[in-house]
């Protein structure tokens, strides 16, 4: 169904008498009596009556506006994800140029020090190579380095200098890592460094096979509705999700009217992302004799007026066959009887209730002996 507040064009936050006014004046419009050459006009008036019951009854209201938030979010997500996923990918790309560079300076590295061979090793090292953060300077350009001017003077003899020595081995590469707390200019100018620096190790990290887990995808929500009849023989549930997928799951006790479950690596499916859990809401389906409330189910029995004074048995059909059931003495509409453990299995080893209200109904034609009587009751002359 689409969204019931464009179907009857409210706002969000339109209340009661806005939303039913809207109705009545959409569905008079649209009512198939008054549009016969339009075949889709029964279409559309039932599109406005589904809308009309989600938004009149506020639990109802609620729960759509929660799905459809929720929703709303996993879409942003998602779109964050691509966005993020695409960065990803060109930083990655970055990193292995960083990486090959590294392989044909450690080439460089073995050139020089064959052709220099005698003269010690730092100054071998110091002939012709570069260190890791000039090579990134030379590939992303100086703007993403953070030098400073005092990084280009000399330092001094037995002080670390900001790059390694490029005669290190790769792993030990003393490039600038992230710190907690203040960070100085130059630190904040160096994302880039950082950035690559981190991807290059999640390379090898690969390589090694101490790859980080891949970050998980949003969770997907769907609603699932199920009979009282499938909640009291916990039959399996099936969800039909936008992709094709069609998902199973058993009924369990203590599952009832929104409930909610997480179903583990059924959800959204995205590059490079461990695939999202579902969050299924269960729904129950109309019933023309039943309703449930938590784990109770509530059924309506109508009783005579003899019978709701001077009480009576009676017959009642309830989803596991029928009862016999006693009318208390003088009941009236606003009277309930209880049967325990005929309800939907809780999460307490036990049953809810069935409860029956009473409903007093008059016979179907008047009848002049007890319309006397209730006038005589009425003006106080009792026989």
């Amino acid at each position: 169904m689409r969204d019931p507040y464009s179907v009857l064009g409210v706002k969000q936050n339109a209340d009661a008498d806005e939303i039913k006014a809207a109705w009545r004046a959409k569905a008079k419009s649209a009512h198939p009596d008054r549009n016969r050459d339009d075949p889709s006009a029964t279409t559309r008036f039932a599109e406005l009556g589904q809308a009309y019951e989600v938004l009149k009854d506020p639990e109802r209201r609620q729960r759509y506006d929660r799905v459809a938030e929720m929703q709303q979010t996993i879409m942003q997500q998602r779109e964050a994800t691509l966005r993020a996923a695409e960065r990803a990918k060109a930083a990655r790309a970055n990193a292995e140029k960083v990486m090959e560079e590294l392989a044909r300076a450690d080439a460089r590295r073995a050139q020089t020090q064959s052709q220099m061979h005698g003269q010690t090793q730092g100054q071998a090292a110091g002939s012709g190579t570069e260190s890791a953060e000039e090579m990134i300077e030379r590939i992303f350009g100086s703007a993403y380095t953070g030098k400073t001017e005092d990084q280009g003077k000399p330092q001094p003899q037995g002080q670390a200098t900001s790059g390694q020595a490029a005669d290190e081995p790769f792993e030990s590469a003393n490039f600038p890592a992230p710190e907690t707390g203040m960070r100085t200019d130059a630190e904040q100018k160096t994302p880039a460094v950082l950035q690559a620096v981190d991807l290059i190790a999640s390379l090898v990290r690969r390589i090694r096979g101490t790859a980080p887990a891949l970050e998980k995808a949003p969770d997907l929500t769907a609603e699932a509705t199920v009979t009282i009849d499938d909640l009291l023989k916990q039959n399996w549930a099936v969800v039909q999700l936008t992709d094709e997928r069609e998902v199973r799951f058993p009924l369990e006790a203590g599952m009832t009217a929104g409930h909610m479950l997480r179903l583990k690596s059924q959800g959204l499916k995205l590059p490079n992302m461990q695939r999202g859990d579902l969050v299924v809401t269960l729904k129950i389906a109309p019933d023309k004799d039943f309703r449930v409330e938590g784990f109770d189910i509530h059924t309506i029995l109508p009783i005579s007026l003899e019978d709701a004074v001077l009480g009576a048995e009676a017959e009642l059909a309830t989803p596991e066959g029928t009862q016999t059931i006693a009318v208390p003495a003088w009941s009236g509409s606003d009277r309930s009887v209880r049967l325990e453990g005929l309800g939907l299995p809780n999460d307490s080893n036990g049953r809810g209730d069935l409860v029956v209200e009473l409903r007093v109904l008059l016979w179907d034609q008047p009848n002049d002996k007890v319309t006397d009587l209730m006038r005589h009751m009425r003006e106080g002359l009792y026989i």
